[in-house]
């Protein structure tokens, strides 16, 4: 089972219904409030992307935890903040019950780098299963003696959290690790559906939801109370519709986690179904999308969990590196959340990226604690204009995005904004700054400040790595069907500019049609299943595509661009887009040709 996979099935417990609510007493003292929060902007770095076993064959060793710990040192020496370095998944050894670190990776164990976490003002923290051990007949954790009791699920590993032991042995496990001073737990993969061969025949399914999520809390509420400085975040398993960003939001998230999580993540981060010919850019607009989601939902922007921020020399981040990330780095700020999660290797970044890193974080930051942030603008799945602002007495940043094929105006919302200025955005196309809006370029973002963030020595420059056209319009064509999942068009070209070919895909529901090929290192490219080809004469042109990726999470687009210096004006052009989707399923392809000058 690959990964995609078995994050679909974490979908099956999560979707249940709602906890009852319970009458608690309160505490009064405030570190041992009931209620989970965060009332300050917190810098906490994850080491996958680094490593990557699911989507990649990279593992977690020491040496590579230990590498990328001395390069948060090297940055926080420059002023980046980094206050928690959490382990993530596979540090484990996998006949111990997450209760001791793999021996073979890690020779000197966990103790050497806790100590260096501390010695440096970083607190440590572990990635968690909360209830799955695996999806194989080779499990990634192996069922201790005492879980017998509570198995269930698929393959038998699931572990019941309402009966059996397993709920009891998890909560000692995760106090062994706060007493060797891990203070910071992400828990991933839960699975409130399951149940033991005994309690599924007891109980409705529910009941056993129900059951199982109201054990959970309690436990999780005590561990709380008795360890009231310990951070715990909540991924996949709570709550949320991750898999595509189709513009209709539902309400799925459970908002009682809140009481126990510090902060609940809103998916990790992939391509958007909005097609874009940086690659990157997709990744950031599905983040986006699933911010408004989880607000639509109900979360405070401030408990929302981004985790876009990802940098990388492995499969789960495309091979990204550090491609496009500084408007990455400023996008996951202006969300709002103050769970600031960054994944994958630092030591990338180098010490003109440390200062500047540092200076974003001084920036947002300050908005993060003190300001009020708001969403405003579109649903980003509708490919619409969208932004984010944040307001504090001495004047606003205001971070907008263009996910549209041309360029679009987008309104401020209504206020006095004083004197502003464009502080970031991307190369090629000029924004242009009214007093009440702001004109981009087609996939293009931008930062303003206004008032006193209007200053000059603000100024956070291009992105050059991200090149927006200065011309782009459609360009008319008349498509028709030339075989199974495939369309083309003929025409002849005589303009200026190069050509921009975009393809989407929908499914017979009316939601994006995501076509994988699987995940690295055997998966197959996505350009193999998605695929352009152009024509003049006996001649076929090259493109430029960014999109042939192994993409784990799937894509419903593609996106090549003509060179026009390869475009002869004698023959007609031919362009063909063909899909083939190995799980069989049928699908409408909506094609789009536009004229874009660089």
């Amino acid at each position: 089972m690959n990964r995609r996979e078995s994050l679909s099935l974490l979908g099956l417990g999560a979707m249940a219904s709602l906890l009852p609510k319970k009458a608690f007493s309160r505490i009064k003292s405030p570190l041992q409030s009931l209620y989970a929060d965060i009332d300050r902007p917190l810098s906490v770095y994850i080491s996958w992307a680094a490593h990557d076993q699911l989507s990649d064959n990279v593992p977690l060793t020491e040496e590579l935890a230990m590498k990328e710990l001395e390069a948060l040192i090297r940055l926080k020496n420059l002023g980046v903040q980094f206050d928690y370095y959490l382990l993530d998944m596979f540090w484990f050894d996998k006949h111990e019950g997450f209760r001791e670190f793999d021996r073979e990776k890690w020779p000197h164990g966990h103790e050497r780098w806790i100590k260096t976490c501390y010695d440096n003002g970083i607190k440590p923290g572990l990635w968690i299963s909360t209830n799955i051990t695996g999806w194989s007949t080779d499990p990634w954790m192996l069922k201790k003696p005492e879980w017998e009791s509570s198995a269930g699920g698929w393959l038998n590993q699931v572990m019941s959290l309402h009966s059996g032991n397993f709920l009891a042995y998890h909560i000692e496990t995760l106090q062994q690790w706060y007493n060797r001073g891990i203070r910071m737990f992400k828990f991933d993969f839960a699975d409130f559906g399951v149940a033991t061969e005994v309690a599924s025949r007891l109980y409705t399914p529910e009941e056993i939801t129900r059951k199982n999520k109201e054990a959970w809390f309690d436990a999780l509420k005590q561990f709380r109370l008795k360890n009231p400085d310990i951070k715990l975040l909540a991924y996949n398993g709570y709550g949320g519709d991750m898999s595509d960003t189709h513009p209709v939001f539902r309400k799925t998230v459970d908002l009682r986690w809140l009481e126990v999580f510090d902060s609940l993540y809103c998916g990790d981060p992939r391509p958007a179904d909005i097609p874009c010919m940086n690659f990157w850019r997709s990744k950031d607009i599905y983040s986006d999308h699933m911010v408004f989601q989880y607000h639509f939902n109900g979360v405070p922007l401030h408990r929302i969990d981004n985790s876009s921020f990802m940098i990388g020399t492995t499969g789960t981040c495309y091979y990204r590196a550090k491609q496009a990330w500084k408007g990455m780095l400023i996008l996951s700020a202006a969300r709002g959340g103050r769970m600031n999660t960054y994944y994958g290797n630092m030591d990338l970044l180098d010490q003109k990226d440390g200062y500047w890193f540092a200076m974003v974080q001084r920036l947002l930051y300050t908005f993060q604690r003190s300001g009020r942030i708001s969403l405003f603008g579109e649903i980003p799945g509708k490919g619409l204009p969208y932004g984010y602002l944040a307001e504090k007495e001495d004047g606003c940043l205001i971070t907008a995005v263009n996910p549209s094929q041309e360029p679009a105006k987008i309104t401020f919302p209504a206020g006095e904004y004083g004197p502003m200025r464009i502080l970031f955005t991307d190369a090629g196309f000029v924004p242009v700054l009214g007093p009440k809006d702001l004109t981009l370029g087609p996939e293009q973002m931008a930062l303003v400040g206004t008032g006193i963030y209007a200053a000059p020595e603000l100024d956070l420059g291009i992105q050059d790595d991200v090149v927006i056209p200065q011309q782009i319009k459609p360009f008319p064509a008349v498509w028709e069907t030339s075989g199974i999942n495939e369309v083309q068009t003929r025409f002849s070209y005589q303009g200026p500019y190069d050509l921009r070919l975009v393809f989407t895909l929908t499914a017979e529901d009316d939601h994006p049609l995501r076509i994988t090929g699987g995940s690295p290192p055997d998966g197959k490219f996505i350009g193999e299943l998605l695929k352009i080809n152009v024509f003049q004469g006996k001649n076929e042109l090259p493109l430029r595509i960014n999109y042939n990726k192994q993409i784990w999470s799937g894509l419903s687009w593609a996106v090549a661009e003509i060179d026009r210096k390869n475009i002869s004006g004698k023959q007609p052009l031919l362009v063909r887009f063909r899909f083939t989707d190995p799980a069989g399923r049928k699908g409408t392809i909506h094609p789009a040709i536009y004229e874009a000058g660089y």
